[in-house]
């Protein structure tokens, strides 16, 4: 393979690996992950009328800068300072377990959030919405200074990360919706491999200051002077990228309501394959949901890791997941995304396991978690975004994609208030088996055995066009075979008519 080739090729992995659905590890918000990673259109949306080339121009060059801000204030605003507010503001578990799932479980406002994109146009909404998500994050930079008991400013940091879930999936919708109409197709694998390039170096860099600054603050009893200086940080850029969104064309500003017909809407739980992706989202996200909002917590509390430590700890698996991208890319080309979702879900089940053996002075054994992590979850983001599209029609495709994201949006949300719940329960440190345990190792272990559980649903999907693995064996056969079959999804979709 050429140069050429092979570069376009990564590219183009790069871009299916900025349309995946949102993926749930350890630690927190991997860089490059949320609002660029969030944010690609459907591989099916609709052409508009073409824009000029400057205005094109002009609107590309906004989107990659918006994104590269918009990595800036998740460094500032995003899961791993959550977990610093909550920590400074003594909530338990069960709440920390609420707060960090509440993106997840906003999930149910997908269906509405459809209908305002329809009626009101994409841009409109996105720039409302998205402005909104951002700027949310002001009351925190005055919690010093408001007349709040700490119950009162518990409340508050939930409240304002309820506001923020809900408004950015609203807003996701419709940036989705519009950036599928302004992309041309023949420029999307090249325009969002480098987005995402882009805004994941940002947001490793926007990490490691943001770490730095909360290192080197005086860390005493109550809301250090760190973190209202981030939160106005937060806002300010959310601020800039909002300036920057508006400077993006909308080729088709005009709204057609949809109808949000009840019996639509229920298609994919009368389609049996569709349900065997249900029945997969909702119990494999319900297994990771149980510990995924736990590790940031781990690593702070009972690990000591300092916020740069974090910081380069998920800037390692992100290295790992864009450089594992077109591997994976070419074997879900060759075998079909349901064995890469089998294998993947496999792999991943050992993961929290991992995370019994680190210890204060003992971080080495999060090596092995960069490299599985990384790579795994790299595959398993490039399947699960595959699949659904797969199995669903292209009529009614847009029901599908919504139901797949709010059931495993719920089934997440459900599980991590369960998680805080069992550990709220346990005592912070206890001894079984002559070996000290902390309670969130607990949750770490149940992880395990659910994803384990949760990874055999997967074998009873049913993917067109696909090899099938249904055993380990097959699996293992599929994987590394004798002699290499031809690439089947590429014929299925070719002789089908799928683009």
């Amino acid at each position: 393979m050429s140069p050429a080739a092979l570069r376009r090729h990564f590219l183009s992995s790069l871009a299916s690996l900025a349309t995946a659905i949102p993926l749930f590890r350890p630690g927190s918000s991997l860089p490059g992950a949320n609002a660029p990673l969030l944010g690609a259109p459907s591989p099916d949306a609709a052409p508009a009328p073409p824009a000029s080339r400057p205005v094109l121009r002009l609107s590309l060059r906004a989107s990659v800068a918006e994104g590269m801000f918009a990595e800036v204030f998740t460094a500032c605003a995003g899961a791993t300072v959550l977990t610093a507010w909550a920590i400074a503001l003594k909530l338990g578990p069960f709440l920390v377990g609420v707060m960090t799932s509440l993106p997840f479980f906003a999930q149910f406002v997908q269906f509405p959030a459809a209908w305002l994109t329809s009626t009101f146009g994409h841009r409109r909404v996105a720039l409302t919405a998205v402005f909104l998500s951002r700027m949310v994050m002001l009351p925190l930079c005055l919690v010093p200074w408001l007349p709040l008991t700490l119950v009162g400013q518990q409340r508050l940091l939930v409240g304002v990360a309820a506001a923020s879930a809900v408004l950015g999936v609203v807003g996701n919708n419709a940036w989705v919706a519009w950036m599928g109409e302004l992309v041309p197709r023949t420029l999307r694998g090249r325009f969002f491999g480098r987005r995402t390039a882009l805004c994941t170096v940002a947001g490793t860099l926007a990490s490691l200051v943001a770490g730095m600054f909360l290192d080197r603050t005086p860390q005493g009893d109550g809301v250090s002077a760190a973190l209202p200086v981030l939160a106005a940080l937060a806002c300010g850029v959310g601020f800039i990228t909002a300036l920057l969104m508006a400077r993006q064309h909308d080729p088709a500003p005009g709204g057609a309501p949809l109808r949000l017909e009840p019996q639509a809407a229920m298609t994919p739980l009368r389609d049996p394959r569709a349900r065997q992706v249900l029945l997969y989202q909702v119990a494999w996200n319900a297994a990771v949901g149980l510990s995924a909002p736990y590790f940031a917590l781990h690593m702070l509390q009972n690990l000591k890791m300092t916020f740069v430590v974090m910081a380069l700890y998920s800037a390692a698996v992100a290295a790992v997941r864009v450089l594992m991208a077109p591997v994976w890319g070419r074997l879900i080309d060759r075998v079909g995304a349901q064995p890469v979702v089998l294998a993947c879900s496999l792999g991943i089940s050992a993961i929290p396991l991992i995370w019994l053996l680190p210890t204060k002075g003992m971080l080495w054994p999060l090596v092995f978690d960069v490299l599985l992590a990384g790579a795994l979850w790299s595959g398993h983001g490039l399947a699960v975004f595959a699949l659904p599209l797969a199995v669903a029609p292209r009529k009614g495709r847009p029901f599908y994609l919504a139901a797949f994201s709010t059931a495993g949006g719920l089934a997440y949300a459900a599980a991590s208030a369960l998680g805080g719940g069992i550990a709220s329960a346990l005592p912070t440190h206890f001894t079984l088996g002559q070996h000290a345990w902390v309670n969130l190792q607990v949750l770490f272990v149940i992880s395990a055995v659910a994803r384990l559980g949760a990874a055999f649903f997967a074998a009873r999907i049913v993917e067109p066009g696909a090899h099938p693995a249904r055993s380990l064996g097959g699996l293992l056969a599929l994987l590394w075979p004798r002699s290499r079959p031809t690439p089947v999804l590429a014929q299925a979709r070719t002789g089908s008519g799928e683009p």
